[in-house]
């Protein structure tokens, strides 16, 4: 059975998902103190380790769904990284942002975007290493 648990981190969001195979998935990050930070990101860490694919999916750069990207970078590792396609700036850029713009603009990075209206969905792909091709895993609805 897969497991998908959300942190309370206030204004923000941020999820894993466990799936029921050799996936684990992170979508945002976020923490309310340094405190929650250590705590989630060390969780997600011993949580993800015995899988073999793992991905980060960043749903949109603000703040609240960025927040600790860099330091969730150095402690879990991000070797698959996933966004909606965008070429977002920011009048002031945080550390957060910059490490997002790093990630997105990376060639590891994925992006893939349909807008629908008011809905948006991101087909999320993954690479498949042993043939070198991409190949598509998972669908995520976006409102």
């Amino acid at each position: 059975m897969s497991v998908i648990k959300s942190f309370s981190v206030g204004e923000g969001d941020m999820f894993y998902i466990e799936h029921n195979s050799d996936n684990f998935t992170v979508i945002d990050c976020c923490y309310d103190e340094d405190d929650s930070r250590d705590k989630y990101f060390e969780e997600i860490k011993s949580k993800s380790k015995k899988v073999g694919i793992k991905r980060f999916i960043s749903t949109h750069p603000d703040e609240d769904h960025i927040k600790g990207l860099p330091e969730f970078c150095d402690t879990v590792g991000i070797a698959n990284f996933y966004c909606v396609k965008n070429e977002a700036t920011k009048p002031e850029e945080t550390e957060n942002f910059k490490k997002y713009c790093e990630l997105r603009d990376n060639s590891k990075g994925v992006q893939d975007f349909f807008a629908c209206g008011r809905k948006f969905r991101m087909r999320i792909l993954r690479r498949h290493y042993k043939r070198q091709k991409m190949e598509l895993h998972t669908i995520i609805y976006l409102q």
